[in-house]
């Protein structure tokens, strides 16, 4: 089914759920289901009604949010796999590098349903809450976000987080300061700023007390060489050393995420297809502002699945006619 196009499977992170995600696969048959029933005898708890039902304030909840993302993404790669669908090269963004390692198989599925529960009540519990705070910067370059946060550091911590796409730069750090370097941005340029409605300031140096105890929790999970090449979202470049995906795993919760620079990697790579795998539409719109032009496909609606396998099923055609 891939022939004729490079495909690049993408996963999204946090803040991309929302209750009653990927209601329209429970019709797409028993192994693609069977997820949520796996991710419940997993995690010991009803993760697949929170997901059903919310409400909306349990499921946000970070503990909650990072394995019911988890768990909808590897239903949405069943349910390609079943119609031969397979990625060519893997990334997700920050918690979606755990769905991009399943896969990859690199990764078990109950092991990163387990892992991500773990890693989300830690990164919670990391910062009390109301002290940390995210914000995109829109329309406003590398140099000068970097200067916004600089010029606020008395104020405290502030850092750049997420470099998502051109234009787009999320900071992330204690409120206060992070309230200041919007504003000096503002100043300095920017276009718009948005708040996040995240429950803490990931991917910051705040987030440093997690990664003794991420780390240790690696070590007893395994790892193994990912059977698809799968790109790292804080470097943008592959890895495939099990120990050094465990590394990058426990750093990853402070250091920026660079997904623009992933998406170039792959389309560099000779990715001509990307597909978001997973609830929502985000990975897509960064795509969207990147200079070169791909096929894209974000699968969460019904319908998606279906356009994506006729534009596959025209170029395989194609394809075959040419040869």
């Amino acid at each position: 089914m891939n022939a004729g196009h490079r495909i690049a499977f993408l996963f999204p992170g946090q803040g991309s759920q929302y209750v009653g995600m990927g209601e329209f696969l429970r019709s797409s048959g028993h192994e693609v289901i069977s997820t949520f029933d796996e991710a419940d005898a997993a995690l010991g708890f009803p993760l697949s009604q929170i997901i059903s039902e919310g409400p909306e304030d349990r499921l946000t909840l970070t503990e909650n949010a990072q394995p019911a993302i988890l768990t909808v993404s590897v239903a949405m790669l069943r349910l390609l796999a079943l119609h031969g669908i397979k990625p060519d090269m893997a990334a997700g963004h920050s918690l979606g590098a755990y769905s991009a390692l399943v896969a990859a198989g690199a990764l078990q599925f109950q092991d990163a349903v387990r892992l991500v529960r773990q890693r989300g009540q830690l990164m919670q519990q990391a910062v009390e809450p109301g002290m940390g705070a995210m914000t995109a910067i829109l329309g406003l370059d590398e140099e000068k976000v970097r200067v916004a946060c600089e010029r606020a550091s008395h104020i405290g911590i502030v850092d750049p987080a997420n470099f998502n796409c051109p234009g787009q730069i999320v900071i992330s750090g204690e409120k206060r300061a992070v309230d200041f370097a919007t504003q000096v941005a503002m100043e300095l340029g920017a276009r718009r700023a948005i708040p996040l409605a995240v429950s803490g300031p990931f991917h910051s140096r705040l987030m440093a007390g997690v990664v003794p105890e991420l780390s240790r929790i690696l070590r007893q999970t395994p790892v193994g060489r990912p059977e698809t090449p799968f790109v790292s979202d804080t470097e943008a470049k592959p890895l495939s050393d099990p120990e050094d995906i465990r590394g990058y795993l426990a750093r990853q919760v402070e250091r920026p995420i660079r997904f623009q620079h992933v998406m170039s990697f792959m389309i560099e790579s000779g990715m001509d297809t990307f597909i978001e795998v997973g609830p929502g539409k985000v990975l897509t719109g960064f795509l969207r502002r990147m200079p070169q032009k791909v096929h894209m496909v974000a699968l969460d609606a019904p319908g998606y699945l279906e356009s994506l396998l006729e534009i596959l099923r025209e170029d395989c055609m194609q394809h075959e006619a040419n040869e």
